[in-house]
Formats: structure tokens, C-alpha cells, sequence
């Protein structure tokens, strides 16, 4: 190890802070404690992070993997990540909460639009949200929590669900056709995400949302909104 030396990794598109750490093999909580970092999620293109005990440069290859979009309704009146999570351990889902993000109604004590980030994202693994056509592997699942059959989302929650759309869209080029309701995948046999779920409107504003110029080309960087999920 050379004495002195500082290591600063500046991030790249499609990158993230669990990569980057596991990449340097560093403890991520350590990286984010000396960079003041409180949100994983909200790292920024070119945003320079110290990667403390490093003595060299790595490489740290952007994901790929992520080809589409799945939306989805929690078919419940409320609920959070938390109560999911521990839902779908019961059910026997490996790693318990199958989504990757999960976006509120206000219910549960969790804000109306806030956006939950899943451990299955922070550490960029398979979900486990829609096992028809590979999707588990390349679908980011997102679901809004509500019974879309029998309401609409709540203006909060359709805000987040297109920022963080477009967001994912931008950052990892996802065709506008493969942003999906859960019933569209082949093979799912579903009203998922509901009935009453405005699809058409909301691809009109994800196209309109995605033209728009961001700050923050980094996922996930909904405003204030956002909360790890457990």
C-alpha cells in the first residue's frame, strides 16, 4: 500500500454506491459515514466519493441487466415496505420483499408518495415481483401500494411513480415499450396494478418526465420522498 494516497472514485452512469463498495471491497455504511453520505441511493453522476484503505483505482463496471419496468399494485387498502417484507417471508419469497421499490399512500406511517427503496435494489439483486419471462432478472418491480381495482393512486404516489420511472428509464435506456403492467408480461394471469390504474396518462408523463433535463442521472433521487426500506 502506498502511504498518503487518497482515493477518490468519481461515479459513472449506472453505477451505484454498493457496486462501487463492493468493487473496492469496503464496507458500505464506512463509505458512507466518512463521505456523509445518508441516502445510498442518492449518489450523483460524477460526485466524488473518498473510498477510505484504498491504494488504487477500480474499475467499476455499470449494470446492464435491467431491460424493463414492471409495475404493480399491492391489491391492499395499506401497507409498507416493512409489512411486505415480512408478508412475503411467510410466503416462502426468498429474501423476503420482492419488490424493489414500493411507493405509499400515507398508510402504516409512511408519507403519501414516499418512495421505499428495497434491499433487493440497494444490492442490485433479483427480484422476486413477476417469475414469467425471465422478469425476476431484468424487470425492476415497482409497486404502489393500493387496491388499483377499486381506486386510482393518489396524485403523490403518481408523481413519484413517474419521476422515479423516467429516472430508471434515463439511466439504464429503457425501451418506452418495456415498461409494463404486471398483466402485460406473457404468461401473468392478473389485473395487476388494477383496473383503475391510469396507464395511458402515466406513459404520456413518464415520456414527458424523461425529456425533461435532471439534476440527478443517478437512480432513485426522488426529492424528498425517499426512504431505505428494511
Amino acid at each position: 500500500m502506498i502511504l498518503g494516497v487518497r482515493i477518490y472514485h468519481t461515479v459513472e452512469p449506472g453505477q451505484n454506491l454498493w457496486r462501487i463498495c463492493q468493487a473496492y471491497h469496503v464496507d458500505m455504511k464506512e463509505v458512507m459515514a466518512v463521505n456523509k453520505i445518508t441516502d445510498a441511493t442518492k449518489i450523483e453522476k460524477g460526485q466524488k466519493i473518498f473510498i477510505p484503505r484504498a491504494n488504487q483505482f477500480v474499475q467499476v463496471r455499470p449494470t446492464t441487466r435491467w431491460t424493463h419496468i414492471v409495475v404493480h399494485h399491492s391489491a391492499t387498502f395499506a401497507g409498507n415496505a416493512e409489512i411486505f417484507d415480512k408478508q412475503h417471508h411467510q410466503r416462502g419469497f426468498w429474501n423476503g420483499l420482492g419488490y424493489h421499490f414500493v411507493i405509499d399512500n400515507g398508510t402504516n406511517g409512511r408519507r403519501d408518495g414516499q418512495v421505499e427503496v428495497g434491499h433487493r435494489w440497494t444490492r442490485q439483486m433479483d427480484g422476486a415481483h413477476c417469475n414469467a419471462m425471465n422478469m425476476n432478472k431484468v424487470g425492476i418491480g415497482i409497486c404502489l401500494v393500493g387496491n388499483f381495482d377499486e381506486d386510482q393512486p393518489s396524485q403523490a404516489q403518481f408523481q413519484a411513480l413517474t419521476s422515479l420511472v423516467s429516472q430508471l428509464k434515463r439511466q439504464f435506456g429503457v425501451p418506452e415499450e418495456n415498461i409494463l403492467r404486471h398483466n402485460m408480461v406473457t404468461g401473468k394471469a392478473t389485473d395487476c396494478p388494477g383496473l383503475r390504474f391510469p396507464w395511458q396518462t402515466f406513459k404520456q408523463q413518464v415520456v414527458v418526465a424523461t425529456n425533461q433535463p435532471s439534476s440527478a442521472e443517478t437512480v432513485a433521487t426522488v426529492a424528498t420522498n425517499q426512504k431505505p426500506a428494511a
